[in-house]
């Protein structure tokens, strides 16, 4: 990719992240509604389990495929080439999201979940796009480049629910439908517009070998990127614990559908992209990743400790507020790890912070459904205390990850 245009891969690649999350997000503000106010049906009362635990193991399916996905998908785009397993994975969710809708035709909660499985496996790609954005530097400066790749994803999840939840009158399946087309327009822009690059992988190794040998966990063996691992692995685990019920606690509360649910989705999403696009690189710039990630996670943790107990006019600025204090965290976390771990591979370091999502995402969706049964307001106070958590823990190590930096300073 090295004689393309810079901004044109840029630009390529936030377009295909924008496609590909609003894909992603135009199923949630469905999912909540449909499980928990929608009549009963063999799909949302499957074996006469209650629709909540239903709906925690459909919230934490998708994310362990793309926990699968995410661990092995970014590393062997080091070996075999970013497009060639981009366009691979983005043909495979098309396919994922084809056979969701069929089986919500079908009322298929078996089928369901297989199709939301294959679909997060194949969108463990997103690793991909970060992967290319930070391989752009020195062009485009590292962490304005990934800011950049994130306000698109930020886009993608501000309009995926505003149209999940307005087009929900014309069906359930529909909306997966269109998350496929989507994906299916992703895949055309990869084909046409990103150049076919060159992979490290040159003495021949053979695919399946590859996928055992080269993954994102082994870059836990380095002992110096564990303490951001465990400050992400708990922040993150808070984050989808917000993230996953807040639609359970507006319908709970508030007996909101999916269009109340929209809006106050792009309360969140919209704060998000205007921080990323205009005050993260800037705030990386003069403070530095650790001292955002401290500052960033404290008022995230309060905010989480707040919310429950807002009223419904008040939540909606809340969520404004959040989607800032996510927006910079979530910004330094991946311009951290790019920079002082991106000689390990930049496709596998990506990798693991989309796993790490992603094991936090399954965790806390399974945990969090018989949880939610009793209120799903504790769901969110534990997100609140985990994200807490990941804050006490990276200013326990904060010192160790000074060094770090000082020494890839003296370095250059």
């Amino acid at each position: 990719m090295n004689n393309q245009n810079p901004r044109l891969v840029l630009y390529t690649v936030m377009l295909v992240g924008l496609l590909g999350t609003m894909g992603i997000a135009l199923p949630y503000p469905v999912l909540a509604p449909y499980f928990i106010d929608y009549p009963a049906n063999e799909l949302t009362h499957f074996m006469g389990v209650h629709p909540k635990i239903l709906l925690g193991v459909c919230l934490a399916i998708y994310p362990l495929g793309l926990l699968f996905g995410s661990i092995y998908i970014g590393a062997l785009s080091d070996g075999f080439g970013r497009k060639k397993v981009l366009l691979i994975t983005l043909i495979g969710s098309v396919i994922g999201y084809a056979l969701t809708a069929w089986a919500i035709y079908q009322e298929s909660f078996v089928f369901f979940i297989v199709s939301r499985f294959l679909t997060g496996l194949c969108e463990g790609n997103i690793s991909i796009a970060r992967a290319i954005a930070a391989e752009l530097h020195p062009a485009i400066d590292r962490t304005k480049a990934l800011s950049m790749v994130y306000a698109a994803t930020y886009t993608g999840w501000l309009l995926g629910p505003v149209f999940g939840g307005f087009l929900m009158v014309y069906g359930v399946a529909e909306v997966f439908l269109l998350a496929g087309l989507g994906m299916l327009l992703s895949t055309l822009l990869v084909a046409i517009l990103i150049s076919k690059d060159r992979p490290e992988d040159k003495d021949g190794t053979p695919f399946w070998l590859a996928i055992k040998r080269n993954n994102s966990l082994t870059l836990l063996k380095n002992a110096e990127i564990k303490p951001i691992f465990w400050f992400y692995f708990l922040y993150s685990m808070g984050l989808n614990a917000f993230y996953d019920f807040y639609p359970v606690w507006f319908v709970d509360y508030y007996q909101a559908d999916g269009k109340i649910i929209s809006l106050a989705t792009v309360c969140l999403t919209m704060v998000m992209v205007i921080v990323s696009i205009s005050l993260v690189a800037r705030i990386q710039s003069r403070y530095g990743e650790i001292r955002a990630m401290l500052v960033g996670g404290t008022v995230l943790s309060a905010l989480l400790f707040i919310q429950p107990f807002a009223s419904y006019h008040q939540s909606f600025v809340i969520f404004a507020i959040i989607g800032g204090t996510i927006a910079l965290t979530n910004g330094m976390v991946p311009s951290f790890l790019s920079h002082y771990f991106g000689h390990l591979g930049q496709g596998k370091v990506m990798g693991l912070q989309t796993t790490t999502f992603c094991i936090t995402n399954v965790i806390i969706a399974t945990v969090g459904g018989p949880l939610s049964i009793l209120d799903s307001k504790w769901v969110l106070l534990l997100g609140a205390a985990l994200v807490l958590l990941a804050v006490y823990s990276l200013w326990n190590n904060r010192q160790s990850q000074y060094v770090l930096m000082q020494q890839e300073q003296a370095n250059k």
